[in-house]
């Protein structure tokens, strides 16, 4: 073990902060992932979205990896005690040019259940890589919501149309969910991804509000439950407090 992970392991300090990607995982990590984390040992639980709105390529858009990598980098050595981690979908990310993100492109070929592993795999490499040979790679959890944060709501379509005021939808959302094997499974094409399939049954759908509404009323059991990859966050997280 390296002097960082022997500084890191002896004082188990546990700081998360999570890097994301708008405000609907904002509230989500503030409102819901914040308290049980808290509950599991983890001394502090922040939120942070990535770059400015206004500054990104295209409205609704990720920024550039090479921008959010030095926001990790900076916030990882700024704070040698903490843990960061990642909450960005999948669907969204950039596949070419200098902004791409790492293994998003070639991810695109492999079976769903492997997509974003492989991702989060190019973005630990990349940040090790750069943070160089005393960084101690537990200290950066990456994680890639797939295909995107509606997939999770779609773990329980009673509390999704409950959260938005729309108990009359539960039966479309069921149908939609009945489709897949896990709401992760929900593809994305530019039709047929979650957030396409909410639009076209809900007009005028607002994430940052309905999407937090949804997911207060779901709960974190439920997506725990439903969606696999998720849940693997979770642990790995909860593995870094012991």
């Amino acid at each position: 073990m390296n002097w960082e992970g022997a500084r890191f392991a002896a004082k188990r300090m546990a700081r998360l902060l999570v890097h994301l990607e708008g405000q609907t995982e904002e509230t989500f990590v503030n409102e819901i992932l914040r308290d049980y984390l808290v509950s599991r040992g983890y001394d502090a639980v922040g939120a942070r979205i990535i770059g400015n709105a206004r500054l990104r390529r295209r409205r609704g858009g990720i920024r550039a990896w090479p921008t959010v990598k030095r926001d990790i980098i900076n916030h990882l050595k700024d704070d040698p005690m903490c843990i960061a981690t990642t909450m960005v979908d999948y669907y969204g990310l950039p596949q070419e040019g200098n902004g791409a993100w790492p293994g998003r492109k070639a991810a695109a070929a492999l079976k769903s259940a492997k997509k974003a592993p492989s991702v989060e795999k190019a973005l630990l490499d990349d940040v090790v890589a750069e943070m160089g040979g005393g960084f101690n790679p537990q200290r950066f959890v990456p994680f890639v919501v797939m295909h995107e944060f509606e997939g999770l709501l779609f773990s329980d379509c009673a509390g999704f149309s409950r959260g938005i005021g729309r108990p009359e939808l539960e039966a479309a959302f069921q149908a939609v969910r009945d489709e897949f094997p896990t709401p992760e499974d929900i593809n994305d094409s530019p039709i047929t991804a979650p957030s396409k399939r909410v639009e076209d049954l809900v007009p005028g759908y607002e994430k940052p509000l309905l999407g937090s509404l949804a997911a207060l009323e779901i709960g974190l059991a439920s997506i725990r439950q439903e969606c696999p990859h998720f849940n693997s966050w979770l642990v790995q997280l909860e593995s870094r407090i012991g």
